[in-house]
Order: C-alpha cells, then structure tokens, then sequence
C-alpha cells in the first residue's frame, strides 16, 4: 500500500526528493512529518454552530434587550416623580427668569396624564437602553467578523455611542431652553396667555432629543462612504457651500420653531462635525492608499 501511495505520489510530484518521499511513507504515527499540511488554527472565537444554534444566541440577545428595556423602563416608573423633575428642568430653569409669569402645565383629556406615563416610560427606558443594545448585538455579530473588520466596526459602535449622547445633551440643555424662551417672548410680545399641556411638551422634548442625537450620527455616515469608496474628501471640499445649505435644511426640519437663533445654535455644531468629517476622511483615505502602495 505505501509502496503504491509513493508511486502515485511521485508520478504527480515529479520533483519533489526521493529521500522527502521516503520520509514522509516512512514516518512513525507520533512524527512531525505525519500531517506535512496541518489545518491552519482556527480563531479562537469562532465556535460550529447550526442554524438552529444561531437561532437559539439571536434568541437570547433579543432576550438581553427586551430585559434591559424593561428594567430601565420599570426604574423610571419607580422614580417617575424624580425623573419627571429632571426633563422639566428646560422649562424651569427658564420660567425662573419670568417671575411675573404664571405657567402651570395643565392636561386637557382625561387620558393624558396616561399617555404621558407611558411615554416617559418607553421613550426614556429606549433612549437609556440603546448603549446596552449595541453592546449585545455587537456580541452576536462579532464572532462572524475577521479581526481587521472588528477594528473598524468596534470604533464607529463607540463613536455612534458617544456622538449621540452629545447631540441629546447638547439638545437637552441648550436648545430645549432657548425654544421655550423664544415661545414664551412671542407670547409676551403678543399678549398671548401660556396655556401649554404636558404632552405636547414631552413631544417636543422627546423630538429634540432623539432628533438632535440622530443627527450628530452624519459624520460618522460621511466617513463610511469614504471608506467604502463611494465619496471622497476631494468631493466633500468642492460642495462645501452646498453642505452648509442641506445643514441649514435638516436644522429647520429638527427644530419646530421658525427662529433663525435656535437654527443657527443647531446649524454650527452640525457644520463643525461635518468639517471634522472631512478630517477624519482624508485620514481614512491616506490610510487606504498607503494599504494599496504597500500590497502593490
């Protein structure tokens, strides 16, 4: 039999040494010559699965986020009045200035004290839950990623994270206020009386933050086209003026109120992150080019 296997060997191997040959159909069980082409090692994160197996990980990674959600949602509800007192804090701290103005929020349905709970509860146990919620598919995707790919993927989860945290706290505490003064000086400036619900100021809060937060995301959108060959930082210099436009766009469909101030407090931190954008795009795009000179 190994006298055949040579045979066989040779004649398809023509140059390899009669001595390599000999070894290899010679060699004991326990000798390092028995698998002369061993498997390559396998990432030790990588574990057979079925489909059935990934079914079952996807499973409990909705689990993990339904789980998380509700408890943030349930802490809320446990804390309600203290958490209530921190989201009207915008419209307190600007009704201190008024002494001379009598603003109570007042429901108008019978269901809107409800509706109000409950909103506070979904919205506020979604917005606190979305880090968690990262974190765990980041866990189920990870094991299908090579490592060059988690390197990239890892930083953008944690800059998604991060720039959405300063676009909702940037709208919490500076836009949220100068909205509520604005309406109250038109108010004042018209003789109008302040009669606002909560409902409609929780909307308007809620849309401001999820608002907002959405869209301090864009750079990171920018930097993934160019990563992904689809624009260039040339192309993003050329229509800058064209940028500052569709900035000035999305600030007015952000914010509900027509005035010019609050667009613009909302319009100039947009432009510096798109400007940070073009930075960390050429970045991308040098990085790319010296890959590509050094594979050639």
């Amino acid at each position: 039999m190994e006298k055949e296997f040579a045979l066989l060997f040779w004649k398809k191997f023509p140059r390899v040494h009669v001595s390599r040959l000999f070894i290899l159909v010679s060699a004991p069980e326990d000798s390092p010559y028995e698998q002369p082409n061993p498997e390559p090692a396998t990432d030790p994160r990588e574990k057979p699965m079925g489909f059935f197996d990934h079914l079952e990980e996807m499973r409990w990674t909705i689990i993990k986020c339904a789980a998380t959600f509700l408890v943030f949602a349930c802490l809320i509800g446990v804390f309600l009045k203290e958490f209530n007192g921190v989201l009207l804090w915008p419209l307190n701290s600007v009704t201190a200035d008024y002494p001379d103005l009598k603003l109570e929020l007042g429901t108008t349905t019978i269901m809107e004290g409800f509706n109000v709970v409950i909103q506070m509860c979904l919205m506020g146990g979604l917005i606190l839950s979305m880090p968690f919620f990262l974190f765990f598919i980041g866990q189920f995707v990870a094991p299908a990623l090579t490592e060059k790919e988690l390197k990239g993927v890892l930083p953008m989860c944690i800059s998604a994270t991060f720039l959405f945290i300063i676009g909702a706290t940037f709208a919490f505490l500076f836009l949220m206020p100068s909205t509520v003064r604005v309406s109250l000086e038109l108010n004042q400036f018209f003789g109008y009386a302040t009669r606002w619900t909560p409902g409609a100021y929780y909307s308007l809060l809620t849309w401001f933050v999820l608002g907002v937060g959405a869209s301090f995301e864009f750079p990171l959108v920018i930097v993934l086209l160019v990563w992904l060959g689809l624009m260039t930082t040339a192309f993003l210099k050329k229509y800058r003026r064209h940028a500052i436009v569709i900035i000035f766009v999305i600030a007015a469909v952000v914010t509900p109120t027509p005035d010019p101030f609050v667009q613009s407090m909302f319009a100039l931190p947009l432009y510096l992150l798109f400007e940070i954008a073009i930075f960390a795009s050429s970045r991308v795009e040098k990085r790319k080019n010296g890959f590509r000179l050094g594979k050639s």
